[in-house]
């Protein structure tokens, strides 16, 4: 079985995955630039039975951040943990940063790049997107 452990900083809150990830994408939007205080978050999609806490989940903070975003963060350090959908309830978003040991993922576009941090270039080939790519928070199947 396929399973990836994750963590925040200070290592209160812990967590696992199983399966494949979903569509991994560097998002430029200035809300991710802010929350993970980078040129960009790289993220995946992942359906909500694959992700299990396994510590430390009273230790968890939500800010709402759009109408339809909430992330979860830890109270102590202030990790970015996962992010939930209202109009896509079974679907989360996870930062790879937290992620210990993923092999071989290889983001497929840079998103919102209209909004992209103005000192930043991209330098790559991978394909680059103004705002959302097409077929909204596709995840693969879980085997």
């Amino acid at each position: 079985m396929n399973i990836k452990k994750g963590k925040c900083l200070c290592e209160t809150v812990e967590y696992e995955i199983t399966g494949l990830l979903g569509p991994v994408y560097n998002c430029h939007c200035s809300k991710c630039r802010r929350w993970h205080g980078a040129a960009f978050r790289t993220r995946a999609s992942i359906n909500k039975t694959q992700f299990n806490w396994i510590s430390g989940s009273d230790n968890l903070s939500s800010y709402k951040s759009s109408e339809n975003v909430t992330k979860f963060f830890c109270k102590t350090c202030g990790s970015p943990l996962i992010s939930t959908y209202e109009n896509k309830p079974d679907i989360l978003g996870i930062p790879l940063g937290g992620i210990e040991g993923i092999p071989e993922i290889n983001p497929e576009a840079h998103i919102f790049v209209a909004a992209k941090a103005t000192w930043h270039t991209i330098t790559d080939s991978i394909p680059q997107f103004e705002a959302w790519p097409g077929d909204e928070e596709a995840v693969r199947k879980t085997s």
